[in-house]
């Protein structure tokens, strides 16, 4: 009873205010009653309604934008350029290795030299190289300038060797591999079981006696290219940008597609979503082989503006250090990096940044407040997202622990859900009709989400072997005759 006098309240100041004739309050006032499920549904209603209605305007924003890019068939070279155009000769990247700092016309510049020394070598659409380094400007430089010609990187793991590495460079049908001078033992390694069609290019300080024979340095043929845009094929907004593999924890690592508009959406929606500035300072202590360093992190410069510090390797003692040093506002995280990071010694440093956000995922709740209390962080900016996932989650509200949401007001304006599995077998439970269970609140199971492939934001792009792609899959999960996408995530 007290229910329905609540929505009766609420009704009848709606009459009040925008005029409802009375014949239609108890009718509506039932239908609320009924739809709202009750005391408990208004409770929920008031304590996530502002959450939810940001999560729906940063996915309404990124909706508009993807269907922009497409209809405009720009690609993430083209939206840089807006970039360039924007930002000029603001620092977009400071490698804390040298202080060496490139402005965005200085990354557009080498961008271009590396389009056109690719085009003077017969490089052309479609085809792929391997980018095998370490952190460093040049890096991205080195594939956004592939992806100007689309020519597709395969970022492969700086930490491989031998029969992983040959695996990683065939799998992708490489035609060339550019490797820093620091890998060059790591290349003599497997340089015979290549193919021999494979070119190969050193970047950095090198011996041409210790290199694999045929190898050419990469800088003089970089300062010898010319600096203009050259012309570009007519790719869109759905092609190949580059290759990203997964980790191989149950074998050889596999190559995950990673096309242009997720790249877009992936930078886009922790960028809106944690409210994000083109004037933060973001330091970036993640390998760029992977999605975290290279889409969350560096996509915050390619396409929004924003500064970013790229460090060689993570280094829990310089951490704090660095960051006061180049004024970061946003520190980017993963799996323990937090936890070094608080069995570190007491410094001053730690507390004398200006350091607002920490962006991630993988934060402890056993840590999660002394990690904030103690080095004065107002936000954590937890998500999950994996490379080749569609069910992004983001931890919009700042709520300690959690890694996102899913709207209980409107749960299929996002079409994520989390499904009843086997514990011990972890295959999918299913109702009397055929489709998956959904887990109640406080339950463990497997996030889902649905495939809609002709829809940006809900497609799946799979992995470059297409046998790996049917062990992401499977139907009937929302309902009768759907596909969804299984995280593994419980």
């Amino acid at each position: 009873m007290l229910h329905l006098a609540c929505c009766a309240a609420l009704l009848l100041s709606l009459r009040l205010v925008v005029g409802i004739p009375w014949l239609q309050v108890v009718p509506a006032t039932l239908i609320f009653y009924l739809g709202s499920g009750g005391w408990s549904s208004l409770r929920i209603f008031a304590k996530t309604i502002s959450r939810d209605l940001h999560a729906a305007f940063v996915l309404l924003q990124v909706k508009l934008n993807v269907r922009r890019h497409l209809k405009e068939k720009n690609t993430i070279p083209k939206i840089f350029a807006e970039t360039v155009q924007r930002f000029g000769d603001k620092t977009a990247l400071i490698f804390e290795g040298s202080g060496e700092k490139w402005s965005f016309r200085q990354l557009d510049e080498y961008s271009n030299r590396v389009a056109n020394l690719l085009l003077q070598r017969g490089f052309k659409d479609g085809d792929v190289v391997a980018l095998f380094m370490e952190n460093r400007p040049q890096y991205v430089g080195l594939w956004l300038g592939m992806a100007k010609i689309g020519v597709e990187a395969a970022l492969i793991n700086f930490n491989l060797r031998l029969e992983a590495l040959v695996h990683c460079v065939s799998i992708s049908n490489a035609k060339a591999v550019v490797f820093g001078s620091e890998l060059t033992s790591a290349m003599c390694e497997v340089h015979a079981s290549m193919e021999s069609t494979v070119q190969m290019f050193c970047s950095g300080d090198w011996d041409p006696q210790q290199v694999p024979q045929g190898t050419e340095c990469l800088e003089p043929l970089l300062e010898a290219a010319k600096t203009h845009l050259p012309s570009r094929p007519d790719r869109c907004f759905t092609d190949r940008l580059f290759y990203i593999y997964t980790s191989g924890t149950t074998g050889m690592p596999k190559a995950a597609i990673v096309v242009h508009s997720r790249y877009y959406r992936m930078a886009a929606l922790v960028y809106y979503g944690f409210r994000m500035r083109s004037d933060d300072v973001m330091y970036d202590c993640l390998p760029l082989y992977h999605s975290a360093g290279n889409i969350v992190g560096v996509g915050q410069c390619i396409i929004h503006g924003m500064t970013v510090v790229i460090k060689k390797k993570f280094s829990a003692s310089r951490f704090w250090d660095d960051c006061v040093k180049y004024n970061c506002t946003i520190v980017q995280y993963i799996g323990e990096i937090c936890r070094y990071l608080l069995n570190q010694p007491l410094r001053d440093t730690e507390r004398q940044h200006s350091v607002r956000m920490a962006l991630g995922n993988g934060l402890r709740m056993s840590i999660w407040e002394e990690f904030t209390g103690r080095f004065n962080i107002p936000q954590v900016a937890e998500f999950y997202g994996a490379t080749e996932c569609n069910c992004s989650l983001g931890n919009f509200d700042n709520k300690t622990g959690a890694c996102g949401f899913n709207s209980q007001i409107l749960p299929y304006f996002y079409p994520i859900r989390l499904v009843k599995v086997d514990e011990e077998s972890m295959e999918l439970l299913r109702g009397p009709d055929g489709v998956c269970i959904p887990c109640k609140p406080g339950e463990p199971g497997q996030l889902v989400g649905r495939i809609i492939q002709n829809d940006p934001l809900r497609r799946f792009d799979g992995y470059v072997n297409q046998s790996a792609n049917s062990k992401k899959i499977a139907n009937s999960v929302f309902e009768k005759g759907d596909t969804a996408y299984l995280s593994g995530l419980c």
